[in-house]
């Protein structure tokens, strides 16, 4: 890994993220948060460290003047590189895997579409086992993208009478409620 973000460097990624500053610092915590998930249920050990390596690559490609079109399908694919690479040496059977030995690749994407299938259907039993308001919050907290889903939020917050960091805050409790429930939900099924 090399060299953390320069003041500069963040500022042009906040800058590609959203010219707004303060929805630009709001979509890269849920970028954070989605990258950390992303190698926590993949197994990747430190999960902070490598998101922190996503958006350090990131910053210095956009700093190079690479353009990016998508920067979530971005934040992904180069994640998914750096989680390879976290696990090359982790676990053996990830660390033999050869482009060239297709029956490895094969077995390795059928587990990785199982634990999908299976994450899938822990969500839906954990927002099952919700109250109807807050499966139905949480539901249309991130229903939508971009401008829509900001406009939602402000819409959802005046409906509840509430202000946007109050509704932000009671997403966020659901969100982490919902992610223990399926973590824990995904651990017992995958060892049946």
């Amino acid at each position: 890994m090399q060299a953390g973000l320069t003041a500069d460097t963040f500022a042009k990624l906040l800058d590609r993220l959203d010219p707004d500053r303060e929805r630009a610092g709001e979509r890269y915590e849920e970028l954070r948060r989605t990258l950390t998930r992303f190698f926590e249920w993949r197994g990747a050990p430190f999960a902070d460290e490598h998101t922190d390596e996503v958006f350090n690559r990131i910053a210095r490609k956009l700093s190079a003047g690479v353009e990016v079109r998508n920067i979530g399908s971005y934040c992904y694919e180069v994640a998914r590189l750096v989680c390879l690479e976290a696990l090359k040496g982790k676990d053996s059977k990830r660390a033999s895997l050869d482009p060239n030995n297709h029956d490895i690749a094969v077995v390795d994407r059928a587990d990785e579409a199982r634990a999908s299938e299976i994450r899938l259907a822990c969500l839906e039993d954990c927002l099952d086992s919700l109250p109807i308001e807050s499966r139905e919050l949480i539901v249309e907290y991130y229903q939508d993208d971009k401008r829509d889903r900001i406009e939602r939020r402000k819409s959802l917050a005046a409906r509840l009478g509430l202000q946007r960091e109050a509704l932000a805050n009671r997403a966020q409790r659901l969100r982490d409620k919902l992610e223990q429930c399926v973590k824990s939900c995904w651990r017992k099924k995958m060892t049946i």
